[in-house]
């Protein structure tokens, strides 16, 4: 027999406690998920191809030039309180974020926010802000089981967009003044 190719989601996880990073970072490889795993908010910008642009306010960012991103991200799970850039607000620039591709926009990536501290607003206030899931610590196996769902329809969505796009330009191409007019 032949052995099929599975895709394989790619995961960011997001976490300054090396503790907590190495157990997501089991549990999704656990669960076939390709990882990557980064101690801030910062570093997590810098590989999604975003870097700061500090000349400009805080909520504005550009696409770096230097940075090529070899893999595409998934989903991105992310610790709520780290120092520097909290989760939320890593959370709020991604979903923020202008098209950077043809079609792939990084606010499309679905978002989970882990915390050990169960607070009613804190886990609304992500949620409002676009967050998928809101795991409280430790994560445990059944959490990144819920995972799943999420990427799937990123995944979808994310075809559906391609086809959509493939067939405007097949129509732009075929309506397109130079085909469509008589030539003398």
């Amino acid at each position: 027999m032949a052995a099929e190719t599975q895709f394989q989601f790619h995961v960011l996880a997001v976490d300054d406690s090396l503790i907590d990073r190495m157990l997501i970072e089991r549990l999704l490889k656990t669960s076939s998920f390709q990882v990557t795993a980064v101690d801030s908010g910062s570093k997590a910008l810098k590989l999604l191809g975003l870097n700061e642009d500090e000349q400009r306010n805080a909520d504005t960012f550009s696409v770096a030039s230097d940075t090529h991103q070899d893999v595409e991200v998934n989903l991105i799970i992310t610790d709520y309180c780290m120092p520097g850039m909290t989760g939320y607000d890593l959370l709020k620039k991604i979903k923020k974020d202008i098209d950077l591709q043809e079609s792939k926009s990084l606010k499309d990536i679905p978002v989970v926010i882990m915390s050990s501290e169960n607070v009613p607003s804190r886990i609304n206030r992500c949620l409002e802000e676009g967050a998928e899931e809101f795991f409280l610590k430790p994560v445990q196996q059944s959490d990144v089981n819920k995972l799943k769902p999420h990427l799937l329809k990123s995944k979808v969505k994310e075809e559906n967009d391609q086809f959509i796009n493939n067939k405007r330009k097949g129509m732009e191409e075929t309506d397109s003044p130079d085909k469509t007019r008589a030539k003398i």
